[in-house]
């Protein structure tokens, strides 16, 4: 099997090198990987994973933390893909945190299905930076029209962890670092507290160089996606 460990180890000194030591939770992105390499990932070391579709990563991390009982409180697993409300309820139980919340309706039905379950996750609040269609969520000016609500936006069992932000689809570096800065400038004068999600494969230098807490790796880990288009 592939030497995945070593990758993302050398990701990971790339970020403390960038940061003066203080790295970015580095998510090893697996969705579309077949279980094979989530176990390998997992025997190298790697304890942070990134998945999209909910039915996939059940099956996957139902069956490792079934062979490797360890694996049920040392691994995360962050949902990367938009919250949907008609199957948000399957989240609880396999993720840890959910990047994708792009809507109230959606954020309101995360925190009455977390406070039924009874099992807790972090959450996200994704922003549209870009403007494009093909991306959904919060823009800047929604979350500060709604900014004295949004801190009451969480329970014992949901919590809110930060904003996630995407650089526009074209991959264009220079709008990316646009995006990333006015995300950035907005945390910190807004809600000073929260974490930034943002960074993938292509752009992960200058999200860690902007101060995001997580970043998302996919195809420098794992080598391309097995069906799809967008590399993460």
């Amino acid at each position: 099997m592939p030497d995945y460990i070593t990758t993302y180890q050398s990701i990971q000194n790339e970020c403390k090198t960038l940061t003066n030591g203080n790295p970015p939770t580095l998510i090893a992105v697996s969705k579309t990987k077949p279980y094979e390499v989530v176990r390998e990932a997992y025997l190298q070391g790697i304890r942070e994973f990134g998945e999209n579709y909910i039915p996939e990563a059940i099956e996957k991390f139902t069956k490792l933390r079934e062979e490797f009982p360890d694996a049920d409180t040392s691994v995360n697993v962050h949902h990367i893909g938009p919250v949907q409300s008609g199957t948000l309820r399957k989240l609880f139980g396999v993720f840890s945190y959910t990047h994708g919340v792009g809507s109230f309706s959606s954020l309101h039905e995360l925190l009455k299905r977390a406070e039924k379950e009874k099992k807790k996750i972090r959450y996200f609040l994704q922003t549209n930076l870009t403007g494009e269609n093909t991306k959904h969520g919060f823009s800047l000016q929604t979350l500060l029209e709604n900014k004295t609500n949004l801190a009451s936006q969480q329970n014992e069992f949901c919590v809110w962890e930060g904003f996630m932000g995407m650089g526009p689809s074209s991959g264009d570096l220079m709008e990316t670092t646009e995006v990333f800065t006015k995300l950035k400038n907005f945390r910190e004068e807004h809600f000073p507290g929260l974490k930034l999600s943002m960074g993938m494969s292509g752009d992960y230098t200058l999200a860690v160089g902007l101060g995001s807490n997580y970043v998302r790796i996919g195809s420098k880990i794992f080598g391309e996606r097995e069906y799809g288009a967008h590399s993460v």
